[in-house]
């Protein structure tokens, strides 16, 4: 496991956990976006479950490796899925927000092998 590897995935988790606490929270910068592209209200809780459990599931993944590279996998798809929600809605210049969120989880999706 290198150094670079474990730097990656801990500001992954911590990135990925910011995101989850700024909807479970409602933070205004965060839930406003939200149902401007049109994401349901009773969607966010689970929004931010599933990236809670994918920051725990990276840090996980310093102990056992396979957790990690679920979690991953499972941020990637998350903010590809946000991305492509981002477009849909036509919020163009927002698209580098869901980006700066997945690059560390592809980064430690990479470094894992």
């Amino acid at each position: 496991m290198s150094t670079a590897y474990v730097v990656v995935t801990v500001l992954g988790a911590v990135l990925a956990g910011f995101s989850a606490a700024s909807v479970f929270f409602g933070a205004e910068w965060t839930v406003k976006p939200l149902a401007d592209y049109g994401v349901p209200r009773a969607w966010w809780p689970w929004l931010g479950a599933a990236k809670a459990a994918g920051a725990a599931g990276l840090l996980a993944g310093l102990a056992v490796p396979v957790i990690g590279v679920v979690a991953a996998a499972g941020l990637v798809l998350y903010f590809l899925g946000a991305v492509v929600t981002v477009l849909r809605a036509r919020w163009f210049s927002h698209v580098a927000f869901p980006l700066v969120y997945a690059a560390p989880a592809v980064a430690s999706l990479v470094l894992a092998f």
